[in-house]
């Protein structure tokens, strides 16, 4: 058997390496693409566009735009995840842990940023709804949106563990549910009374489902 010549190796990593580059530029340009435009501004043009890249590029290191998407969809799911997760480290939990307390951490640590310049998280956050939805359609999507889910209801999970709340799935669930629908129509609608209107919902529905810290 012929062995490979000398110094092959060393060819090829930087070559590797450049395609590595390539791929990752390409993925973070799909990436920036979902949150600004959605789903229907992913296409192979504008991606190789804004990757700085040759239109064959995408074709090659993609075997299609399906694939594109749903990598890229997974990027933003981890991005939103890991956020959320530095929220809820953040958040200081005091006081008794009440309704009112809980609410008001949970919508620092899960909420859209209603700051200054926010309107590009409010962009970002559409877009990964637009493919949670467009999951419906594409089976390549669920398993990412069903991250998403399991994600989010994780993190509620330990913000009622963190609070002093039994964390039962069953509670998280509802909760999470609450939030997603609160933030799906904050992010849709921008009625300016909705971020007051979200923690007074949360505030009745720790209250209703009578979930008390130490409470088994």
């Amino acid at each position: 058997m012929q062995s490979a010549p000398a110094g092959a190796s060393h060819v090829g990593r930087p070559a590797q390496e450049r395609g590595r580059r390539r791929r990752a530029a390409l993925l973070a340009a799909a990436v920036g693409l979902l949150e600004q435009g959605g789903f229907t501004a992913v296409t192979h043009r504008a991606v190789a566009q804004r990757a700085g890249l040759p239109l064959a590029a995408t074709t090659y290191y993609f075997a299609s735009r399906d694939q594109l998407v749903a990598e890229a969809f997974a990027l933003l799911v981890t991005g939103e995840l890991d956020g959320m997760r530095a929220r809820v480290r953040a958040v200081t939990s005091t006081g008794s842990g009440s309704p009112e307390e809980l609410a008001t951490a949970l919508a620092v640590a899960m909420a859209p940023d209603t700051g200054p310049g926010h309107e590009d998280d409010r962009l970002r956050q559409l877009g990964l709804w637009e493919l949670y939805l467009q999951a419906g359609r594409d089976p390549a999507l669920q398993a990412i949106a069903r991250d998403w889910t399991d994600g989010c209801d994780a993190i509620v999970g330990e913000m009622l563990r963190r609070a002093g709340y039994p964390p039962t799935r069953h509670v998280a669930r509802m909760i999470g549910v609450l939030l997603a629908g609160l933030w799906m129509e904050y992010l849709v609608e921008s009625r300016p009374e909705a971020t007051t209107e979200a923690h007074t919902l949360l505030v009745q529905a720790l209250h209703t489902i009578g979930v008390s810290p130490g409470e088994s």
